[in-house]
């Protein structure tokens, strides 16, 4: 296990979906964010969800639910320094975060490995995912001594792009092949839960 913390990032309002909280949409017969739980609890030390609105509807799942502070739906990197926030607070010896979004159900069981091993190896603050020549900068290792830095960039700076404040620190990309499936296929749409399924019975079984 990568000394690390988890944080299921689920703070977006979902218009795409029609205002449907996606982590609760089923695939495969149960809860998209039952699938991340499953996948990215093995890699790290403890998981939170950030989320915004009533924490209720998370209740079944027994995370700790961290809301962004910065307010008017500032996108990920609110969510992302909710995160460090309550990283710092609560668990002071861990350096390091790993933000996945609540909509992707098939995150590598690797991920927290390999992007621990590669921000090592590159002496780079942030590593971040990509697959398929696509950068996918929700899904990163960040080191929880950025979040003073990254709270002057949100609330001072307004800055939204979660790539233009990791293009400020030296960063690596780690790829995941993309063959069976991408496995940072993330359900936005509703044709997306229909290939979602089709990806899900493909899988062989997890274990509870």
């Amino acid at each position: 296990m990568t000394r690390c913390f988890g944080l299921i990032l689920a703070g977006g309002q979902a218009r795409r979906m029609g205002g449907v909280a996606k982590p609760l949409i089923e695939v495969g017969g149960a809860p998209i964010l039952e699938h991340v739980v499953r996948r990215l609890a093995p890699q790290c030390l403890r998981l939170a969800l950030n989320a915004n609105g009533d924490p209720a509807r998370y209740a079944a799942f027994h995370l700790p639910i961290v809301p962004d502070e910065v307010e008017g739906f500032a996108g990920p990197l609110a969510g992302v320094l909710a995160g460090l926030d309550h990283v710092a607070a609560n668990f002071p010896d861990v350096p390091l975060m790993l933000s996945v979004p609540a909509d992707t159900p098939f995150v590598p069981l690797d991920l927290a490995a390999r992007l621990a091993s590669a921000r090592a190896a590159a002496k780079a603050e942030i590593a971040v995912a990509k697959s398929a020549d696509r950068v996918h900068h929700a899904v990163a290792l960040w080191p929880v001594a950025l979040r003073e830095p990254l709270r002057h960039a949100l609330v001072k700076e307004d800055l939204r792009k979660v790539s233009g404040f990791i293009e400020r620190y030296a960063n690596t990309l780690v790829d995941w092949s993309d063959a069976p499936y991408d496995p940072f296929f993330n359900v936005n749409r509703p044709e997306d839960v229909e290939q979602a399924e089709r990806i899900v019975a493909s899988l062989p079984p997890q274990r509870s």
